[in-house]
């Protein structure tokens, strides 16, 4: 009989792929977090399985900004105290709670669904550039500030942006070069994100 007892357990070997599913978690660490939860931490385990359902359940689309929300407006969008002229477009979610914890921005966001990948076949359309022009030409937005990461991609995604935009007469701008190159903002300090939201330039 070849091969441990415990590597044919099926149910184990699905709870070890999906956890393989988690950014930065390869084979090793995913077998380690699945061992430790069902022989160490059961009722930890039960508590992540009930957390991923409800989120899964209700967790949804904000339908203004696209960021995640229970409501069919996120807090921010829903909140009168923030500037409706400034929207800060941002790749992800996570890039745009990091904004958030600057404690600098009062404006509000677009959350694009991604970035531009031609290598994986997302172009404008698949990340929600035409979302973008129309919830600019509906509202009183009267600058977009680029807050795309600094990678390739997040460059590409920002120039694409702001050569669509420009005709719509607002004023564009960039993050400035406080965040370094290559970086994504969910990894940035915040005091660097902050800075460089003070010194955004011209798109």
């Amino acid at each position: 009989m070849s091969g441990s007892p415990l590597t044919r357990v099926a149910a184990l070997d699905a709870l070890v792929d999906a956890l393989r599913s988690l950014p930065g978690v390869g084979p090793k660490s995913a077998a380690r977090m699945a061992f430790h939860l069902l022989q160490h931490d059961r009722d930890g385990a039960a508590r992540l399985a009930e957390a991923l359902r409800q989120a899964l359940a209700g967790i949804r689309r904000c339908s203004l900004c696209n960021t995640y929300t229970e409501d069919a407006l996120c807090a921010t969008c829903a909140d009168p105290r923030r500037d409706r002229r400034l929207l800060c477009v941002v790749e992800s979610p996570a890039d745009q709670s990091a904004v958030e914890q600057t404690l600098t921005y009062r404006g509000l966001y677009f959350v694009l669904m991604g970035r531009l990948s031609p290598l994986d076949g997302l172009g404008p359309k698949d990340i929600g550039i035409d979302q973008l022009v129309r919830r600019v030409q509906g509202g009183d937005v009267e600058e977009i500030i680029l807050a795309t990461n600094f990678t390739n991609e997040g460059e590409a995604t920002a120039h694409v942006i702001a050569e669509t935009l420009r005709p719509l007469d607002l004023r564009i701008t960039r993050l400035a070069r406080g965040v370094p190159s290559g970086a994504e903002l969910e990894y940035v300090d915040l005091g660097t994100i902050a800075r460089a939201l003070v010194d955004r330039r011209g798109a």
